[in-house]
């Protein structure tokens, strides 16, 4: 089948940034939330009353609402995303975003008379099915709102973040949307966006020209850097701001509450792993034997390898479609056919051109029941990972589609779960259909970069990150300070292994500007790791079977990471055991590496 490459947005709002139905979306959504308001202040709850049909009735029509809310931000999103240069769809985003807000100062006040039903009210309230499936969800909002403000405050600081918070975020996007890279091409200057070269960098084949492209990437953001430590200083003085007023000693409080973890869990994590890189310097060593240079830099560590007569696999994009689908089906059937649906249907945006913000997503369409997968492909292996990355995350929404939307609400760290066991799946794949030592050799390198990427470069933003808001807790931070604390930052965890680093990374990443979610990088690492040692107890009992899995996925939104791994591994992830497994399994792909590649040195 001929799978086209770019998404179809028509069927969700026809006539793109200019839909007069999303139009008309956005004002029927403004006066639903009037009327839900109105709703809202009406209802009140004595003591002694134990009547909880008016608030099913509020509880559904918020859900009705936040639907549309998603589905118009993930409207809005992608076609920014899209085209960076339509200004009519950030103004789309922006009206969602002030909605969004003005639902958030409801949610508050919602959240607060949930709050304020006695015990035995709030039991006799869980006797109901329709409150009972909540129950988590709702016991999580009335211990959150031990810590809120009173509802004015609360809504103050709700209706700031929207030019605050955001402001700075959309900002930020601006910023990159403006970077224009010149490349001498045939003798004549093409111009890439910041997408685009991200990729020409990454796929470059020669470590000398790659040195010089990174030269040439941390130059074009350092002519900005003054203007990047701007929008990362307000985002995080922002979040600060908030959290003193919330009188929070710990800045990690709100990450970690956010994914519904302990420090401990978090410790132990980049504890153990620490005490696990050693064998990483092995594997430098050999790839830089390999590339042909003393040690590696920074974009050599996930370059790919060149030995013997193998070149580097490209896929078309109707190959690496099959490939996900046929590979998917060898785990579970169910996940196959979602792809096999998100490919027919057009949910992806992954055509390679220039205009498109960099990186890869995917957002959830509520109402749709379906997802949209952004992303640049350029028909290298990795790009199939990605795509399968992130059809792990449409099918963890899939999954979910017919629960109550406080169940979906599924944090980080779960999120990148499903999607790198799915990249898991098809990465193995690739290397367990290898034709040759030579092109085993090459795939087992691309998977144990990721896993550095992973335990390294993931950690070095774990570090710069607390770092830095400690020192912005005493004022500001220049760009040249930023540029210092991301360095040492990345030779602390890549422990000095590399001849090469990238200061300007704090402005390059999107993740450090990310308004939704503080500490946006370590959930990444705790789901690759999480999803390989769910992917190892898989491999290891042949009584668990898909139906497993997609239970274990079902209750990302209902329980504690904590209790999620007790209940569907056994296992307690605030002790190194679990970890050690996990990495136990990527120091054997590293042996079998240099094992394979002891020839070609």
């Amino acid at each position: 089948m001929n799978y086209k490459n770019k998404w179809d947005m028509e069927s969700v709002f026809p006539g793109g940034s200019a839909s007069v139905d999303f139009q008309n979306r956005l004002s029927e959504v403004r006066d639903s939330i009037t009327a839900f308001s109105h709703e809202l202040d009406n209802w009140e709850l004595d003591e002694h009353s134990n009547d909880f049909a008016s608030l099913k009735g509020i509880l559904q029509h918020y859900e009705k609402i936040s639907n549309a809310l998603g589905e118009m931000g993930s409207f809005s999103n992608g076609l920014v995303s899209a085209d960076v240069t339509d200004q009519k769809a950030m103004q789309n985003l922006n009206a969602v975003h002030n909605l969004v807000k003005d639902l958030s100062s409801q949610n508050i006040i919602l959240n607060k008379k949930i709050s304020a039903l006695t015990e035995d009210q709030f039991a006799k309230m869980l006797e109901d099915d329709f409150f009972k499936a909540m129950r988590f969800p709702l016991e999580e909002k009335r211990q959150k709102e031990k810590d809120l403000l009173s509802t004015e405050e609360e809504t103050i600081i709700n209706h700031l973040s929207l030019d605050g918070l955001q402001g700075w975020g959309n900002m930020y996007n601006q910023l990159v949307a403006s970077i224009q890279i010149p490349v001498i091409e045939d003798n004549e200057t093409v111009y890439y966006s910041a997408s685009q070269f991200e990729n020409k960098m990454k796929s470059e084949e020669n470590p000398k020209n790659r040195e010089k492209l990174l030269k040439t990437w941390e130059d074009t953001w350092e002519e900005k850097a003054d203007l990047f430590s701007t929008t990362l200083n307000h985002l995080s003085g922002f979040r600060l701001n908030d959290y003193e007023l919330h009188d929070y000693k710990d800045y990690m409080k709100v990450p970690l509450d956010y994914n519904r973890m302990e420090e401990e869990t978090l410790d132990t994590m980049w504890d153990t792993i620490t005490k696990n890189k050693e064998p990483f310097k092995k594997y430098f060593e050999r790839k830089a034997q390999l590339i042909g240079v003393d040690q590696l830099g920074w974009l050599d560590v996930s370059a790919s390898v060149d030995v013997g007569d193998y070149t580097n696999k490209q896929y078309t994009y109707n190959e690496a479609a099959e490939f996900i689908i046929d590979n998917f089906n060898s785990f579970s059937p169910k996940m196959s056919e979602m792809a096999r649906r998100a490919f027919e249907e057009q949910w992806i945006e992954a055509e390679d051109r220039p205009g498109k913000r960099p990186g890869g997503y995917c957002s959830n369409l509520p109402e749709s029941k379906q997802s949209r997968i952004f992303m640049t492909f350029a028909g290298s292996t990795s790009n199939v990972s990605t795509l399968a990355h992130e059809l792990g995350h449409a099918f963890h929404s899939y999954v979910l589609r017919d629960l109550p939307l406080f169940n979906q609400r599924y944090a980080m760290n779960v999120a990148e779960t499903a999607s790198t066991f799915a990249e898991l799946i098809v990465s193995n794949a690739t290397i367990e259909n290898a034709t040759s030592n030579a092109e085993k050799i090459n795939l087992l390198d691309e998977k144990i970069a990721r896993s550095a990427t992973l335990m390294m470069n993931i950690h070095a933003r774990y570090i710069f990150e607390r770092n830095f808001y400690d020192e912005r807790q005493q004022g500001t931070v220049d760009s040249n300070r930023l540029k210092e604390l991301m360095k040492e930052a990345q030779k602390e965890a890549y422990q000095e292994a590399l001849s090469s680093y990238h200061p300007m990374f704090w402005a390059t990443k999107l993740h450090f500007h990310i308004t939704g979610v503080p500490f946006y990088n370590f959930p990444y690492t705790f789901g690759y790791f999480f999803s390989l040692g769910i992917y190892n107890r898989f491999l290891e009992d042949e009584t668990l079977s898909e139906d497993d899995y997609i239970a274990l996925l079902r209750d990302t939104a209902s329980m504690t990471t904590e209790d999620l791994a007790e209940k569907h591994l056994n296992v307690d992830l605030r002790k190194p055991d679990f970890w050690q497994k996990a990495l136990d399994s990527v120091h054997k792909d590293i042996e079998e590496f240099l094992e394979l590649t002891e020839s070609y040195v």
